[in-house]
């Protein structure tokens, strides 16, 4: 049984549409475990509709089940930092966009900025994948961030290595165990696993 009761987890998301399926009831696995899990959005998620679904909608459906309003402001994520310390920061889905801004300390989102204030306290940083580059131009950015201190990945994999070659996507469920562990400073194993079935 995973144990998160009383942790205090920053929860970012990225615009990776198509998965925010997989990524809901892993915040409310979260709240059921009795973490204090915070909001935030990037700007892409606080304004886009796609085919996956309304920006509105989304925002509804985050702030419904955490309970809070979501962080939507990189001034209102800075103080995440030494003033409101997170005991983890999780970015679920990230972005191959977000992965490589991050990689290469560019701060410009909201989720962004509260990965920095945490990495800043040295605490954890939680990174659960979804991108159609990761094994392309952004492979490099990944395994920049998989060399830095104090960031630590969900599990992930291949999800469709015919179709999309390059793509790697985390297995969302991991996200508990993953958080746990990395508190514990340690990461998650396996790191890559198998997603695809045919």
């Amino acid at each position: 049984m995973v144990n998160l009761k009383g942790k205090k987890i920053g929860f970012g998301l990225t615009g990776s549409h198509c998965t925010y399926h997989e990524v809901f009831p892993v915040l409310q696995e979260l709240m059921d475990l009795g973490a204090d899990v915070i909001p935030i959005l990037s700007h892409t998620v606080q304004k886009t509709d796609t085919r996956f679904g309304e920006a509105a909608e989304h925002l509804k459906t985050i702030e419904k089940i955490t309970g809070k309003e979501a962080i939507m402001t990189i001034p209102d994520a800075e103080p995440l930092g030494p003033k409101n310390p997170l005991d983890c920061m999780v970015i679920a889905p990230m972005t191959g966009n977000s992965t490589s801004k991050f990689a290469n300390a560019l701060t410009d989102s909201p989720v962004l900025m509260a990965a920095k204030a945490t990495l800043r306290n040295e605490s954890p940083v939680v990174l659960a994948i979804s991108t159609n580059d990761a094994l392309g131009m952004n492979g490099v950015n990944i395994m920049k961030l998989m060399a830095a201190k104090n960031i630590y990945f969900v599990p992930l994999g291949q999800d469709h290595p015919y179709k999309k070659p390059n793509s790697l996507v985390a297995d969302m469920t991991f996200i508990p165990k993953t958080i746990e562990a990395a508190i514990s400073g340690k990461q998650l194993q396996p790191l890559l696993i198998e997603r695809y079935s045919e």
